[in-house]
């Protein structure tokens, strides 16, 4: 494995350290992304870094290893990247834009990692980060890894070593075919136990649906755990369980699912613990039967670490008008509106606030004497009632919304707060690429997150830039 390693990777005191009897590994992995994917891609990597150095530190040698799940075939996933630009709107990047989108004969599917980039998008990239003050550093970075003919697994990996090169980490291309070579025995056993896995994993997706989970990967009995790498392409296995054991003699050839993969990885290596988020971590409750079966060992499982990056003007923002971070993950419309309540003159707002009492006071003493006068009666007004109070409302909000209509500063700042923090309705580590904010804030922003992954919380965290 060290020396399949080193051919990867070139010679480092981390794979020195991996050679020496006694290291463990703390693994983890995401698929081959445009331009590094996702933010929370680079959280992993340094989650897993920096427990490698605590169990250093602590006795235990360790050292971080990157799985590059460049085996995967879900173009689509990872051909898009999205960054923002200097006014903070979200800009969209697309292999598709400059090249055709790749697939195999009859439309099957080629493993992702292999796919060369003939015009990656660096351009559009340059474009969107023009006017940060670190822009030439990061696109300097990203030119090196992305060179055109580039494949989706070697410019991700370059890039990732480019910016997280002080970590320490080992990447693992698991198409190398010395790496799957050495996977042989483990892969050829799967195949030969098919059916008994099949069963086994059935039976633990029942369990999972009993004790009120679910399945991450959904099963059924014809679901197969091998694909075949065949003329370049990624070809499901279909077949009956029995017929797999046939197949032994191509274990190399032989992919696995998203179930069996981590169990194949582990048998690669001396995993300690497996660096994932909320979906891998569930897939780990299904594959534990496969781990039974096929290692007899398995890693701890642990949370990567998860942050939304504040930044100086996203915090007064949030202080001006009031707002929590929580309050900003809900409607556009509904941040808009809390926006233009702190707008609202406090003259009308509290002609609003006197109305709005001196209405309840009369109403209820309304209802009280028709209540003496005829139950029914009383019954049929909560429901006039009701309306008036939200008639109220309605004028109270439409006045709010009038206000912000005026402030085009304040639609401004919703805009904004919405597109950095909330873009497209989902976090913003799940959806932009970390190379904005570090051509923004500098590259020393990897080492700043780097101190500030705690191992002992899994919670999402905010980070003030």
């Amino acid at each position: 494995m060290v020396r399949a390693l080193a051919a990867q990777n070139g010679e480092s005191e981390s794979l020195a350290l991996l050679a020496k009897p006694g290291t463990v590994a703390v693994v983890t992995g995401q698929q081959v992304g445009l331009f590094s994917g996702p933010a929370y891609t680079i959280y992993k990597a340094l989650t897993a870094a920096r427990l490698a150095r605590k169990l250093t530190e602590s006795g235990t040698p360790a050292v971080p290893i990157f799985w590059l799940a460049t085996e995967d075939h879900d173009f689509a996933e990872v051909s898009k990247s999205w960054v923002f630009d200097a006014g903070q709107s979200p800009v969209e990047l697309d292999i598709a834009a400059v090249d055709a989108a790749p697939a195999g004969e009859n439309g099957r599917q080629r493993p992702v990692g292999g796919i060369e980039i003939k015009n990656p998008p660096i351009d559009q990239l340059r474009r969107a980060l023009a006017g940060f003050a670190h822009a030439d550093e990061v696109m300097a970075a990203v030119e090196n890894a992305y060179r055109p003919g580039v494949t989706m697994g070697e410019g991700f990996r370059r890039l990732l070593a480019s910016l997280m090169g002080q970590l320490g980490l080992i990447f693992l291309d698991p198409l190398d075919p010395a790496i799957r070579k050495i996977s042989v025995p483990l892969v050829s056993e799967a195949l030969g136990a098919a059916p008994e896995l099949k069963a086994r994993l059935l039976e633990r997706s029942q369990e999972l649906m009993t004790a009120g989970y679910h399945a991450q990967v959904h099963l059924e009995a014809k679901t197969s755990l091998f694909f075949l790498l065949e003329n370049g392409e990624r070809v499901p296995l279909r077949r009956k369980d029995s017929e797999f054991a046939d197949l032994r003699d191509r274990a190399a050839d032989v992919s696995p699912n998203a179930l069996l993969r981590p169990v194949v990885q582990d048998y690669l290596l001396p995993t300690v613990a497996y660096v994932g988020g909320p979906a891998e971590l569930a897939y780990l409750a299904q594959s534990a039967v496969l781990y039974d079966r096929l290692l007899g060992r398995m890693p701890v499982a642990m949370s990567r670490a998860g942050f939304t990056l504040l930044e100086p003007r996203t915090r007064k923002l949030l202080e001006r008008y009031g707002l929590t971070l929580p309050q900003i993950f809900d409607h556009p419309d509904t941040l808009k509106d809390r926006i233009a309540h702190t707008l609202v003159p406090d003259s009308v707002e509290q002609a609003f606030a006197d109305t709005a009492a001196k209405v309840a006071d009369q109403i209820e003493r309304l209802r009280a004497e028709l209540e003496r006068f005829d139950p029914t009666l009383a019954a049929a007004f909560d429901k006039s009632r009701a309306k008036m109070v939200y008639q109220l409302e309605k004028s109270r909000r439409k006045a709010a919304r009038e206000t912000m209509r005026r402030d085009d500063r304040a639609q401004a700042d919703a805009s904004y707060l919405i597109g950095l923090l909330y873009p497209h309705r989902h976090l913003q580590e799940r959806f932009y690429s970390i190379l904005p904010f570090l051509a923004k804030h500098g590259l020393d922003l990897v080492d700043q997150l780097y101190d500030a992954v705690q191992l002992d919380c899994p919670d999402h965290r905010v980070f003030q830039i």
